[in-house]
């Protein structure tokens, strides 16, 4: 516990949707207006408790000041606080406000604390404070003169971030695992022993982790996987339930396993269980590392530029407390990692995307940081891990695109593939093995080719620089970088979107998008509805003859860059297979990882040949193609052609499977959420099962929650669709009957952001405080730590809360969706839906997403909870969505928002609410 101490003696403010307070600096507190509450900030600095929020709530985003979030992430960098006057008090052992109007006098009482922590010789984040906090007051930033009398030199001095970083070492190959047979036994018996002496036997885990073992078998033939596609219902275990054959297969064979997921916070949550395998911290960090792509990770050589003057502003102060952070981060993560999620946002505009490399421009070796690159570090780690918690995308781009002759193919040992939350495939093949030719996508690959440009800050790192020493030894190789500096000069740069827009192209490209634009104006129906933002699209059929010569002339200018490409690729692997005597391990390094960008891009050049092919000529029943033009709140964004496979699970059969010794895909709903009434046809069909040529199994087990006494559906039948008063009025009132503890599900960005500005301050006013995806300055991940932390608060959001939130407890206790979540109908959707089945694909679609956002409700044995769907016409097929035995009823606003406040009253006084007859 912090040592009692005084208040800090400054002023401080707090605002929320129920009102604005100032704690003058003798703790004083009154509640004052917007216009008196700003001209207090910008001539007084205040303590402030998330600027970005606060700002917001002010209507003044550029509010800046003492914010406390700031000092935290400075004092004890790689450590998570919820950013909320709760949270903090709970992480610092305060005492929380009880009020609202209580918050700001609070605030100085947590500087204080922090400001405490500097005295205190546990402090464990003290080394390279002081020489942080100089660069820091360099800066101005605004706490430097508050802390810099209370931080004395370091009696020696610091290390500088780069040189604490410990290095990564080379190791010898993973040997291939031995050929075993996992006894269903013996995995019950180790399932017994990670569950836990005196747990209760739950036998439906038990079966679906002997069902699991089959995919630990032998392979019987090549491409031809042991395959079983599982569907365990909510509560299951079934991460316990996969993990104990695995451990077992591990220890027997000394093999790997990888498992993938879909987001990064259910990474994390995997990286918590795999603790109950491993219970020494150590031998854990060992043996189980989890991968993301190469953007998730921090830079160094980024990160140094920023340091050294590539940042100025807020953005350089950022990046100092970036490099606090990377001295204790565990593994570099900035994007779900031990990076507080709220830090970025803190910045508003100057984010961490440039600190990381997002576009394809690591020089490997060539990097003086590359022997302590967390990138690096992480790949090694996984090639010698029994464990690689990974994501669908990476797993495809790693089986579709693996790095010649490297080390960071992360899931490469791994001979058993296991795939949680397996209804995500689809929608993660669909995006890995598309091709999309358009003004954004064309831009990264002449950024690729020629380095940044422009008034674009920071070290030139396009193809010339990165190859530099290729350049000067192999003549071949210098006329194909050149050549390739001249066809990407083609493309188009800066100011593109203008041009398109005022029809004066510059280049074959542009020319070609001018063509795309008319084509997609000239076909497209614009229905000027709320979710019209979201874009005109047309079919690429029946071509006019501007887009055919358009298309004739860009394939022209992307062959004038692809064959110098490829050019350069064949003298890499020259220079590989015939090393010259300058190349030694690092340059060989930087060369394999320029050979694998390089691959990338032939591919990506390759996919646009193959779709401008399709232009005025045949259609490939094997693709879905169209043109489109991007917009957001009706402005354009980007615009060109795109394909998507018609059955993008084919592509994962026959790349990522066949590799494969065993597969395990498994989720809650892969059958639809229809009680398996329509066997596995449709889960076959979006896992790609059906392609495998070989015995697939599958397994089913339901559910253990008592659903007819845990929850209740409600369908309200009288809210009109697209009457938005009456939807937020509905809102509102649910909320209100419940206490708070409420997710609402939307399905369009511009209906959540209007029922978030009609019922947040009423809310507010009754002690409910509501947070939103897309309209408060947070990430997703942090708004739902609020959420979890505060039982009174409610969340609003879109699709990434319908399938990720795992909330179990009291906080989430009622989810509202604002109904039926039809499909986009998109032209993608459309054949598909042909091709699929008709309706029957459309309800199959709409039952798995109602089927997730049920399964948000309830989490554990203790869980109860409410749905109500905000649905006049709820169509009575769609009912197998919800668990069978859940108590379903069609009933008028005022009556559902009864039953929510009755359960509401109930359950304060039993574990589980009598929910009232209709």
């Amino acid at each position: 516990m912090l040592p009692r101490v005084d208040p800090l003696a400054l002023p401080a403010l707090h605002a929320s949707h129920v009102g604005i307070w100032i704690a003058d600096a003798s703790g004083r507190v009154q509640r004052v207006g917007r216009g008196e509450a700003i001209a207090a900030v910008a001539a007084t600095p205040h303590l402030l408790l998330n600027a970005p929020l606060t700002g917001d709530r002010l209507g003044y985003p550029e509010l800046s000041g003492l914010d406390l979030l700031e000092l935290f992430a400075f004092l004890h960098p790689a450590h998570f606080a919820v950013p909320t006057p709760t949270g903090i008090a709970a992480t610092l052992n305060l005492t929380p406000p009880a009020r609202e109007d209580d918050v700001a006098a609070f605030l100085p009482h947590v500087a204080a604390a922090m400001l405490g922590r500097l005295d205190d010789p546990d402090w464990a984040e003290r080394e390279g404070a002081w020489h942080g906090l100089q660069a820091l007051g360099r800066q101005r930033w605004p706490w430097a003169s508050l802390l810099q009398p209370r931080l004395d030199p370091p009696g020696q001095a610091d290390r500088w971030l780069f040189a604490r970083l410990p290095e990564w070492e080379e190791q010898p190959p993973r040997p291939q695992p031995r050929q075993v047979t996992v006894n269903p036994d013996d995995v019950t018996a180790r399932l017994d022993r990670l569950t836990g002496d005196g747990a209760e036997r739950r036998v439906g885990q038990q079966d679906y982790a002997r069902a699991a073992a089959a995919i630990f078998a032998p392979r019987a033939r090549k491409d031809a996987p042991q395959m079983l596609v599982a569907e365990a219902g909510t509560g299951i275990g079934k991460t316990l339930g996969y993990l104990a054959p695995a451990k077992q297969w591990i220890d027997q064979a000394a093999g790997a396993v990888c498992i993938s997921t879909f987001t990064k916070a259910l990474q994390r949550q995997l990286a918590r269980e795999t603790e109950k395998l491993y219970s020494d911290a150590v031998t854990h960090r060992e043996k189980v590392v989890v991968r993301k792509g190469r953007e998730n990770y921090l830079c160094l050589l980024n990160l140094e530029d920023a340091l050294q003057g590539g940042f100025s502003g807020r953005a350089a102060i950022l990046a100092q407390l970036v490099a606090r952070w990377a001295a204790y981060s565990r593994d570099g993560d900035m994007v779900g990692g031990d990076l507080p999620g709220w830090l970025p946002a803190l910045f508003r505009r100057n984010g961490t995307t440039a600190l990381t490399d997002r576009r394809g421009e690591c020089i490997y070796a060539g990097c003086p940081h590359f022997r302590k690159c967390f990138i690096e570090r992480s790949a090694r780690a996984a090639t010698q891990a029994d464990i690689i918690i990974a994501n669908h995308a990476l797993v495809m781009v790693q089986a579709a695109r693996p790095r010649p002759n490297s080390q960071e193919g992360g899931g490469a040992p791994a001979t058993r593939l296991i795939f949680d939350e397996g209804h995500h495939l689809w929608d993660a093949a669909d995006s890995m093995f598309a091709a999309a030719l358009t003004g954004q996508e064309a831009v990264e690959i002449r950024r690729w080719v020629l380095g940044p440009e422009g008034k674009s800050r920071g070290r030139r790192r396009g193809l010339a620089a990165r190859l530099a020493d290729v350049a000067s030894y192999d003549e071949a190789g210098e006329r194909a970088i050149q050549a390739a500096i001249a066809a990407a000069g083609e493309l188009p740069g800066e100011g593109w979107l203008g041009r398109i827009a005022e029809n004066a192209p510059w280049g074959a490209i542009e020319g070609l998008l001018v063509a795309v634009r008319a084509m997609v104006y000239a076909r497209s129906i614009d229905t000027r509805t709320a979710d019209a933002g979201y874009g005109l699209e047309t079919e690429l059929a029946d071509p006019d003859p501007e887009l055919v010569a358009a298309a004739a002339g860009a394939s022209d200018a992307i062959e004038a860059l692809l064959r110098p490409l490829m050019a350069l690729g064949k003298r890499l692997d020259a220079l590989v297979e015939d090393p010259p005597d300058w190349l030694d391990g690092q340059a060989r390094a930087r060369i394999d990882g320029a050979r694998g960008s390089l691959g990338t891009r032939i591919d990506t050049l390759g996919g646009w040949l193959s779709l401008l092919g399709r232009v005025g000529g045949p259609a490939d029943p094997d693709f879905v193609d169209w043109l489109a033009v991007d917009r957001y709140d009706g402005r354009e964004f980007d615009l060109g052609l795109h394909r998507h496979w018609l059955d993008p699970a084919r592509p994962v059969a026959e790349i990522v499977y066949a590799q494969a010794q065993g597969v395990l895909v498994t989720s809650a709903t892969l059958r639809g959420g229809s009680h398996g009434q329509v066997g596995w046809a449709d889960a076959d069909i979006r896992t790609g099962a059906r392609h495998i040529d070989g015995g697939v199994q599958h397994f089913a087990v339901p559910s253990p929650f008592d659903y007819a006494r845990q929850s209740e559906v409600l369908i309200v039948t009288d809210i009109a669709r697209g009457d938005l008063p009456a939807l937020a009025g509905a809102y509102s009132r649910l909320i209100e009957a419940s206490g708070g503890g409420a997710l609402g599900l939307f399905s369009a960005i511009r209906r959540l952001r209007i029922v978030h500005a009609r019922i947040a301050d009423r809310l507010a006013r009754a002690g409910l405080p509501l947070y939103a995806q897309h309209v408060d300055p947070l990430d997703t991940g942090t708004l739902v730590d609020i959420f979890r932390a505060e039982p009174h608060a409610s969340l609003l959001g879109t699709d990434a809360l319908r399938d990720g939130v795992d909330v179990p407890g009291d906080s989430l206790r009622l989810a509202i969706m604002e109904g039926v979540p039809w499909p986009r109908p998109t032209i993608l959707h459309a054949a598909r839906r042909a091709a699929q089945g008709g309706s029957a694909y459309d309800d199959g679609v709409i039952r798995a997403r109602i089927g997730q956002a049920f399964g948000r409700l309830i989490r554990r044995a203790d869980d109860f909870g409410q749905f109500v769907m905000l649905s006049p016409s709820f169509p009575s097929r769609l009912l197998s969505a919800f668990p069978e035995g859940t108590p379903i009823r069609r009933l008028p606003l005022d009556e559902a928002v009864n039953h929510v406040a009755a359960a509401n009253v109930e359950r304060r006084q039993s574990a589980y609410p009598a929910f009232p007859p209709p």
